[in-house]
């Protein structure tokens, strides 16, 4: 059995990259870039009105004038015209290209206008309301990052330079593996001594939320089926993430034939509490990484978000996800084992703060949509103080 922070660290040395792909910009919501992003023209591109209402040239209002003869309306997405009297003005509409004379812009709400005369009641300062060319960006200038995850702000920045398709991290095939006799797909009634297979599908939405789709299998505890369907997934993926069978049972058979089909195993067993049989081991001629983690829910759950997710950021460019959060609660910490503990989180002028959430045994998976994470607290420390910061885990959005 080895520490924590060693399972750790191991799991984080077998980041793999698996290159890059070219996608629509509709599918690459919540993809990673690929590459650095440039601006392929002047943002904004040209002198842009921010608001609805007149543009004039501000000498005039310098010189004490306040009504002004309007000598057209100007809308987005015209081209704009000239207007070579200071004393007059324009209607201009938001978006719409600023003409060369005007350098204010006048808001309909701060002037009255009639019969083609605009009469100013706010005094403006010069320039308002106008954003300048290339004020924003100038054409080749940075505008992404390489390893940005990215949101719909970048599907709006994306879109806007003309990127149809965009270069992304090519992301893992993953296959995720339920094993046991007891295990019935969740469309069929259980008897009494069965389960339906509920880890399956709390790993496929979780996937699904970093834009993986896996595939599903259920393993029997038979060994030849176990080894012909292992073997299929250790060849066709890149990820194996199962559940179950590594414990101490007569039954727990995936150490064994995981190793029969020529997994090198790198630990079996981490001193944490939930999720202590935890296997790990790669596939070097497959170049597979095999996750395998104990049957019940919470185990799971924990190892998934703990381990996984930032296994799966390394090898995306992406930041880890650990967080840190001040303890709304003490704690003790007993033996030798880190404890995984889920919780509640909640803000108190700004400063993030756990309570810790009952969940009342490894198999309570309904528990777990209660929570919005995980902390960590090692036993190195026995006594944890109300206050002090702790490593969090999140599990779900929270903001």
């Amino acid at each position: 059995m080895i520490s924590f922070e060693e399972a750790y660290s191991i799991v984080l040395n077998q980041s793999n990259d698996y290159g890059t792909e070219s996608v629509r910009i509709i599918n690459a919501i919540g993809r990673v870039l690929a590459e650095d992003v440039y601006a392929d023209r002047d943002f904004p591109p040209y002198k842009r009105a921010m608001k609805n209402g007149i543009a004039l040239n501000f000498d005039a209002i310098e010189n004490g004038r306040r009504s002004f003869e309007i000598k057209g309306i100007l809308a987005a997405g015209k081209p704009t015209f000239p207007f070579l009297e200071t004393g007059d003005c324009i209607e201009i509409m938001s978006g719409a290209v600023v003409p060369f004379e005007a350098d204010t812009v006048i808001r309909y709400e701060d002037l009255s206008i009639e019969k083609d005369i605009a009469t100013v009641h706010n005094l403006p300062t010069k320039g308002q309301n106008i954003n300048l060319r290339g004020s924003d960006k100038l054409k080749g200038e940075n505008i992404l990052k390489k390893h940005k995850l990215l949101s719909a702000a970048e599907m709006g920045i994306l879109s806007s330079i003309g990127q149809n398709r965009v270069l992304v991290k090519k992301l893992p095939r993953v296959a995720v593996i339920a094993t046991g006799n007891e295990l019935v797909k969740i469309n069929d009634q259980p008897l009494q001594h069965q389960i339906r297979r509920s880890n399956e599908y709390s790993l496929h939405g979780a996937l699904e939320r970093m834009c993986i789709t896996p595939m599903l299998l259920h393993v029997e505890d038979d060994k030849d089926l176990m080894r012909q369907k292992l073997s299929y997934a250790i060849e066709a993926m890149d990820v194996l993430l199962l559940s179950g069978g590594i414990s101490a049972g007569k039954f727990d058979f995936i150490p064994e034939v995981l190793g029969d089909l020529g997994v090198d195993k790198l630990f079996g067993q981490v001193a944490q509490e939930p999720g202590k049989p935890f296997w790990f081991g790669t596939h070097q001629n497959a170049n597979t990484v095999v996750f395998s983690f104990p049957g019940n829910p919470v185990s799971t759950f924990a190892n998934f978000h703990i381990y996984f997710r930032d296994w799966l950021h390394k090898s995306l460019g992406l930041p880890l996800n650990k967080k840190d959060v001040l303890l709304n609660d003490s704690f003790e910490v007993s033996g030798e084992l880190t404890q995984i503990i889920g919780v509640n989180i909640n803000w108190d002028n700004g400063i993030v703060f756990a309570s810790k959430s009952i969940i009342n045994n490894p198999g309570d998976l309904i528990s777990l949509s209660k929570i919005d994470g995980f902390i960590l607290l090692s036993p190195v420390n026995k006594n944890y103080q109300k206050g002090e910061s702790v490593p969090f885990i999140p599990t779900r959005q929270i903001i």
